[in-house]
Formats: C-alpha cells, structure tokens, sequence
C-alpha cells in the first residue's frame, strides 16, 4: 500500500493550499517524502523523470510573483521540483508521477499547489540540474497549511476550484456524445469519480473518457489555443493540458488498484470517431479479467 489511507480519501482531502504557516517541514516527513520520490518510479509510457524537495527561499518566492495566482503562494516552506527527458508522452508520465507524489504529501500532513508552465529556464530547474534535454514543467509549493477562509477562500473561487463538470460531460459509452452513467460503469464509477475531481491547469478538466468493452480511452478535450498553440512555442511554455492527463491516469489507476480492478495501459487509438479536430487520444486502459 502507497498511502497511509485510502487513495480516495486523500484524493479528496488534497486542495489546491497558497497560505501556509511559515515554519520549515519537520525532518521525519521530509525524510519519508525523499524515500517516497525515490520509490515511486516512472510513468506508464517510461520517460526518465526525477524529482527533488528543496527549501524555499526568498529568490523563490519573487520568482512566483509574476505568473498570475502562483505570485499569491505564501509562506511555503519548499516545492518540489522535477525534470523530465523529452520523450512523446514525457509530460503525461511527469503528470503521472507527480501526482503520485502530491498524494504522498497529503497523506503526511502538508498541503501543496501545482504550479506549472514556465519553469524549464528558471532557478527552479537549476535547483535539481536540469539538463539541456531535459524539461522543468511543473513545481509544486509544500508546506503546513494555514487556516483557511478570507483570501484563501476567495482565492479558491476566483479560479472556480470546487467546481467540476457533471459526469455526462466527462465520460462516454462506445462513442462521444452517448453520456456514461455511475451505473453503467459498474465498480470503475470509483476511478473516473476520483479523475472527475482531480486538480487541472486553470480547472479546464480536460479529460474525456470513453469506455469501449473493457477497454476505457483517454482523450485531451483541448482548450481552443491552448497547449500547442504559436503563443505556448513562443514563450516556452509547457502544455499543462498533457501533464493533466498524466494526473487523470495516476487518479484513475491509483484506485482501481485498491479497488483490485487490474488493468494495463496501452497506447493503441481506437476507431472512434472524434467530436472536433481539438479532441486527442492519449492512451487506454485495458480491463484485465
């Protein structure tokens, strides 16, 4: 067992945490989280990624201040920082890993924030020695979580964060625009629940999900511009929509496992027709009896 608790448990009790009590992490959980960032291994799709726990300083927080609701992040005591190799699903795996690793920094008791798009070039990526082939495309804020309320809260609903799409916009039955009901799926209606309230870039959810027999494919819903856009080459930016489905797929095959519902991914497009030109394929879960 990863978790000290059941992964849906933590799934929901993990929030998106920018006020924290300035007071550095205790050795023993930063001791069990550097074990746990050494464990946890690769992705499905097996891109080399590697992350590290560093301490805040104040260079670090100034950095922050201009990327929009990240410059918002206070008192955190460090971020954990991660580098992946360039590889053609590299970014889903560092997704995948990462989320792994948020998950193991609730269950000891801190909170975090995904903070993500520009840090390849950054102090943070020096912080962990990026190399030239490698990329730094998200970083998370660690630390104790401060008493929630006033900014935090309207922080939280400034960027719509309680909010999530219904599940008939989400998840489809042998082909998009049939809606898949919590019935239909059976005891996987656990493991697209915990993918449905999963943590996204600017809470675009954009996910989409069709089961298909026993096999369950996962699709990006792109946002018009978003992503691979002339702007994001331009600046350098990563396309945070490919590390959400890496958290999609950490969600979902988190718990189907504690639910014993074995499965494998594969990375085989089936013959669905696709509702616009912004809807890709990613990968596929394959139900093993």
């Amino acid at each position: 067992m990863l978790y000290s608790k059941p992964v849906t448990d933590i799934i929901r009790q993990r929030f998106s945490c920018r006020k924290y009590l300035e007071k550095p992490i205790a050795e023993d959980q930063r001791q069990r989280l550097s074990a746990f960032m050494s464990a946890v291994g690769r992705g499905p799709f097996g891109a080399p990624v590697r992350f590290e726990l560093v301490a805040a300083t104040e260079q670090d927080r100034n950095s922050l201040k201009g990327l929009g609701t990240y410059g918002v992040i206070r008192g955190a005591a460090g971020f954990i920082v991660g580098a992946v190799g360039h590889s053609e699903k590299n970014l889903e795996d560092y997704g995948y890993v990462m989320e792994k690793i948020i998950l193991c920094t609730t269950d000891i008791g801190l909170g975090t924030c995904w903070l993500g798009g520009t840090f390849s070039k950054s102090g943070f990526a020096k912080k962990i020695s990026a190399a030239e082939g490698e990329l730094a495309p998200a970083v998370t804020s660690v630390g104790y979580i401060a008493q929630r309320g006033g900014f935090e809260g309207r922080m939280r609903r400034f960027v719509d964060a309680d909010n999530r799409m219904p599940w008939e916009n989400l998840f489809f039955r042998e082909k998009f625009g049939t809606p898949l009901s919590p019935d239909e799926a059976g005891a996987y209606s656990v493991p697209l629940e915990m993918v449905r309230i999963g943590p996204s870039a600017s809470n675009k959810q954009p996910w989409r999900i069709v089961r298909e027999g026993n096999a369950w494919h996962f699709y990006i819903q792109r946002t018009k511009g978003y992503g691979n856009s002339f702007t994001f080459r331009l600046l350098g930016l990563a396309d945070l929509q490919r590390v959400d489905m890496g958290i999609a797929m950490s969600h979902f095959e988190l718990t189907a496992g504690e639910l014993g519902l074995k499965g494998t991914w594969a990375v085989r497009e089936p013959g669905i027709a696709k509702p616009d030109n912004l809807t890709e394929y990613t990968a596929s879960w394959e139900s093993l009896k």
